[in-house]
């Protein structure tokens, strides 16, 4: 096995880096809190921000060009090259004050997920939603306090699911034709695992074993679905590791966002911090529409 190695790439400090996703040779994330789109070139170091007007808690790429976002004004498309927004969905909009839009990722029919969060920590009073490639947006999970990480299996038969605050995974079984979820279970505990931290953003790598960031943590580590237990962990010089996703030529490089601390003075937080030498790859993510 290789040596693991963690090095920051780029240069650019975000106030609250989150939901990185690999596209077409790039990262693209956002950084929450600066109301920022950002596309990333590892190989070059070139950044490109867009301010999208709100803060914005996930991005992933439409299949004929340009982004979905969700953010505090719901869900729409934005056009880099105009930094124009299209509403698409506002389902929390009676909640502007105390909710707004956090992760999400598409599923391998193109549909968007994407959950929100309680900014006032309010138990059970926010949801998951799922934008078809038609528009339409249905409620899919409801009562969650903080949506955050999720994934599907390699056959897209399991979905896996993050609530921040209760420290653990749920799987449901997905039903790809339908984007219809049953049979709800635990498959980790995170906190019987021995992480005290928070359980925030989650991919999943070739092997079908989970990745999770964990904010407050200073940590990514893998846990085994069927088992539930943990398989590897990596630390990191800065404590609000947020999210992570498997990028470059191979996907076999894992990228870390990450936020800053609101007292501690880290060096190097605010930045990408990727990890080379995991000797596992990732796998392809997946465009918002048909």
């Amino acid at each position: 096995m290789s040596e693991i190695t963690v090095s920051t790439v780029g240069s650019r400090v975000s106030k609250w880096g989150e939901g990185p996703i690999w596209w077409q040779g790039k990262l693209i994330y956002v950084d929450i809190e600066g109301h920022e789109l950002i596309e990333l070139d590892p190989e070059s170091g070139a950044e490109t921000a867009y301010e999208v007007g709100e803060r914005i808690g996930t991005v992933v790429p439409r299949i004929n060009g340009g982004y979905l976002g969700a953010g505090d004004s719901g869900i729409y498309s934005f056009a880099p090259e105009t930094s124009s927004k299209i509403s698409l969905a506002d389902p929390e909009a009676n909640q502007r004050a105390t909710n707004r839009f956090n992760d999400g990722k598409c599923d391998p029919a193109g549909r968007f997920w994407a959950g929100s969060i309680s900014l006032v920590k309010d138990p059970g009073t926010a949801n998951l939603y799922c934008l078809d490639t038609e528009g339409a947006c249905t409620l899919k999970i409801q009562e969650v306090t903080n949506s955050n990480g999720l994934c599907w299996s390699a056959d897209a038969k399991i979905f896996y699911y993050i609530d921040t605050p209760t420290k653990q995974v749920r799987a449901y079984d997905f039903d790809l034709a339908s984007g219809a979820l049953s049979n709800a279970r635990v498959i980790v505990d995170t906190a019987a695992e021995g992480f005290a931290d928070s359980p925030d953003g989650m991919t999943i790598d070739a092997d079908g074993k989970l990745w999770i960031a964990f904010c407050h943590g200073g940590c990514v580590a893998r846990f085994d679905p069927e088992t539930g237990k943990t398989m590897q962990k990596v630390d990191l010089p800065c404590v609000e590791t947020t999210a992570c996703a498997f990028g470059g030529a191979n996907l076999e490089r894992l990228f870390v966002t990450t936020g800053i601390h609101k007292s501690l003075e880290e060096a190097d937080a605010g930045k990408v911090f990727v990890i080379d030498g995991l000797g596992v790859k990732g796998v392809p993510a997946f465009a918002y529409g048909a």
